[in-house]
């Protein structure tokens, strides 16, 4: 595994430094666009506008469109925007864990200490893992500030991008649900329906079987098969409906 980010933890006036590594990976097919009529592969290029050449990789740059002009960035514009960040995750502040709503969870990372950064990083795993809290900081990645938040994880800390504030759509938009009508008998069934398959949760249990099924389909295809398709008919429940496909569901 190759770390894409490397700098240091602060902790108060300790400094750990760590790599970060990404801890998911997609498990869907990866699939390539082709031209229907020979299989070839379709390529995209970096066509400029005003002259309609290739632009090669060495020659784009970043710009940002101020006024009635482009202001260009380098990468030394981005490192000195704040430096701070960009070699540093500063802890601010110490959470629980499950006072963080999941809507502002996004992609989660390992952190790997660094050599002379064995100790440290172990203080603060353990530190976090007594108090069972987590720490919420910032940092920059790929010119991005990130809000994070570390916690403990299988003996080694877990870094959780998530999203800010701002970010999150309201939801006023939102149609609710507050003035349909329940009876007491349809709570109860639901709440028997709800207890008769409710286990421990388990991970492993659940895997991509979407991906498994299209796999399949393209082995057919390879062979000359043709996939049988399956019809499914959704039918939506009527609230006249409910009682009885609640009653049916627990039978």
């Amino acid at each position: 595994m190759r770390a894409i980010w490397t700098g240091a933890i602060g902790f108060g006036l300790v400094n750990i430094p760590i790599k970060i590594y990404s801890a998911t990976k997609s498990s869907s097919l990866d699939l390539d666009m082709l031209d229907r009529k020979d299989h070839s592969n379709i390529k995209f290029k970096r066509i400029n506008e005003k002259t309609g050449k290739e632009v090669t990789w060495e020659n784009i740059v970043k710009g940002y469109f101020l006024k009635d002009k482009y202001i260009v960035l380098e990468e030394a514009d981005f490192e000195d925007a704040m430096p701070e960040k960009n070699k540093m995750i500063n802890l601010q502040t110490f959470v629980k864990f499950q006072e963080v709503d999941s809507i502002y969870f996004d992609t989660p990372y390992y952190l790997e200490p660094q050599k002379t950064g064995e100790k440290a990083y172990k203080l603060l795993l353990k530190a976090l893992e007594k108090s069972k809290t987590a720490g919420l900081g910032t940092f920059v990645m790929r010119n991005v500030e990130h809000l994070i938040i570390i916690k403990p994880y299988k003996n080694i800390l877990l870094l959780n991008k998530l999203r800010f504030n701002e970010e999150i759509r309201t939801v006023t938009e939102i149609k609710n649900s507050d003035m349909v009508p329940l009876t007491k008998q349809e709570m109860d069934m639901a709440l028997k329906l709800i207890k008769a398959n409710s286990k421990p949760f388990e991970i492993s249990s659940y895997k991509n079987e979407y991906s498994k099924e299209l796999l399949k389909i393209i082995k057919q295809k390879s062979k000359g098969k043709r996939a049988t398709i399956r019809q499914i008919n959704v039918e939506n429940t009527k609230a006249s409906d409910l009682l009885e496909k609640l009653k049916a569901s627990l039978a």
